[in-house]
């Protein structure tokens, strides 16, 4: 039987039970282990939750709850946990042990309040929410205050648990918790922020809600510079803009910046001029956040003062699938005339930029210029069966904190890295390298369309064989059917004859066929 959850009361810890969004299972305890540390709030952490959409924290006070309720994305809503059990008679026999001395400053308060009854993973008719309220220890929770249910001062929540298993509900719930509600998280924001709303975006502007994970991984906070050394539209500036920081980024593409280049949005022939990372900025009402933008090379670190800027750098670097990597560099093939090379009237050429050196060189730029305790946190593209933990790169000078893995589809995937800068950057320092290249063999777009080897390998097996011809002799002729049984097991129509196929090589091409390349890039916000 389970036990009140008075003990941490007792040792003035509160006992907190989180209801997390089930949307990026793999995020929630990263953003929630940064915005502690952004609060500075001690507690223990699991080092894994599985899916479960629930978990219990002791946390010094619930103030501490209601800091991390107003950071969280991933955080449906927070209670003060009372009680909970397998059953709703364990849960009302704990309740019962409450002790009076946790109970009398609610019982004797007069406030307003209310019960609500909530489940994950199945839907409860009102009958049944009706009889699970009245069946409660209402000897004991005897409130002194009348029932309000829109403007209560107090809200009281049984909570049903049906499990996770691959969305089957339990039949009966694993676990039943009484909880005091404190504050719900920011899933409000999602639909505020929400891409469709934003004044200027581009084919790979980052998605309203993981645009605000990583601000809270990266600890993201009021009067911090932040930079976006990829910034595209600037998605991601506007969720660090939202947080109090001022923001900055560079990109290479001019026509982008300057609202030249094609529209993204269906039906427009071309961008209003007023398109600009300020205006997404304006929109919110965050204009006094805006620092600069830079039409700049990320490849070229040395255009900056050698000196830290940064609190923080949030990024999501091109993956050369919606939009192509590039850098400036010499092209030796290029005969310049002298007016071009002594009067500046040359336009630079831009060639590949290569993913293993944007991660290389993003991560010496880090080490350089962010401040000791700043972090960096970025999108890594990778294939999932070639995926191994030494493809990530790693610096001197950077601390790994956080990999999560998003799943694109049934091949390729991306890992939201956060590193945090541990020591000062010096010289003599060796630069930033890959144990293990990802992308030595092919580019990532070369992954994501590319077909499977073992496809490949049967596809290849099924084209070898030789098609079924008319028959050459007597021996096949007297193959066919002799008689009438034989003759009606043989397709009789044409749309019988449709459904059996006509040679080998069709029925291994259906056998062995793939979605591959037929997915829809514009739900995948791939670069």
């Amino acid at each position: 039987m389970s036990a009140p959850m008075v003990n941490s009361c007792v040792n003035s810890m509160k006992s907190i039970l989180i209801h997390f969004a089930h949307e990026h299972v793999d995020f929630r305890l990263a953003e929630l282990a940064s915005i502690l540390k952004l609060f500075k709030i001690t507690t223990c952490l699991p080092d894994q939750n599985g899916f479960s959409p629930f978990l219990k924290l002791d946390l010094p006070s619930l103030d501490c709850a209601q800091q991390i309720a107003s950071r969280a994305v991933l955080i449906k809503s927070v209670y003060e946990l009372w009680a909970q059990g397998k059953t709703h008679k364990e849960l009302n026999e704990s309740l019962s042990k409450l002790p009076a001395k946790f109970l009398d400053p609610y019982i004797t308060s007069g406030d307003t309040y209310k019960f609500q009854v909530t489940s994950f993973n199945k839907k409860i008719p009102p009958k049944r929410k009706l009889e699970i309220i009245e069946n409660l220890p209402h000897e004991v929770l005897a409130f002194e205050g009348r029932v309000d249910l829109k403007n209560h001062q107090h809200a009281y929540h049984i909570i049903e648990d049906y499990g996770s298993n691959m969305g089957k509900p339990t039949k009966e719930p694993e676990q039943v918790f009484f909880a005091k509600w404190i504050a719900d998280g920011q899933r409000d924001k999602i639909n505020e922020f929400h891409l469709q709303k934003r004044h200027f975006i581009a084919n790979t502007s980052m998605d309203a809600a993981l645009s605000m994970i990583m601000a809270n991984l990266a600890k993201v906070g009021p009067n911090m510079v932040v930079l976006d050394p990829f910034v595209g539209s600037g998605s991601l500036l506007v969720s660090a803009a939202a947080k109090g920081a001022y923001v900055m980024g560079t990109d290479i593409d001019y026509l982008l910046l300057h609202a030249k280049s094609r529209p993204s949005r269906c039906n427009m022939k071309k961008r209003q001029s007023d398109e600009s990372v300020y205006s997404n900025l304006h929109q919110y009402g965050l204009e006094k956040h805006f620092l600069d933008v830079l039409v700049a090379d990320a490849s070229k670190p040395h255009m900056w003062r050698e000196q830290t800027f940064y609190d923080a750098i949030i990024t999501d670097p091109p993956y050369g699938i919606r939009e192509g990597a590039k850098k400036i560099d010499f092209n030796p093939t290029l005969s310049l005339t002298d007016e071009q090379r002594n009067g500046g009237t040359h336009i630079a050429q831009r060639t590949e930029y290569h993913l293993s050196d944007i991660f290389r060189d993003l991560l010496n730029f880090a080490a350089r210029y962010l401040h000791v305790n700043g972090r960096l946190v970025y999108w890594f593209p990778v294939q999932l069966h070639t995926y191994a933990e030494g493809n990530i790169p790693s610096h001197p000078c950077l601390r790994l904190v956080h990999n999560c893995e998003q799943k694109l589809n049934s091949k390729v995937g991306r890992r939201l890295i956060t590193m945090e800068k541990v020591c000062e950057f010096n010289d003599d320092m060796q630069d930033a390298k890959l144990a293990v290249d990802h992308f030595q063999e092919a580019s990532f777009r070369d992954m994501y369309f590319s077909e499977s080897s073992v496809l490949k390998e049967k596809l290849t097996q099924a084209r070898s064989r030789p098609l079924k011809s008319a028959p050459q002799n007597d021996l096949e002729v007297n193959k066919r059917p002799q008689n009438d049984l034989e003759l009606n097991k043989q397709p009789q129509n044409d749309l019988e004859l449709c459904k059996q196929p006509q040679n080998d090589l069709v029925e291994s091409r259906r056998d062995f066929s793939e979605d591959g390349v037929n997915d829809k890039l514009s739900q995948l916000n791939l670069k």
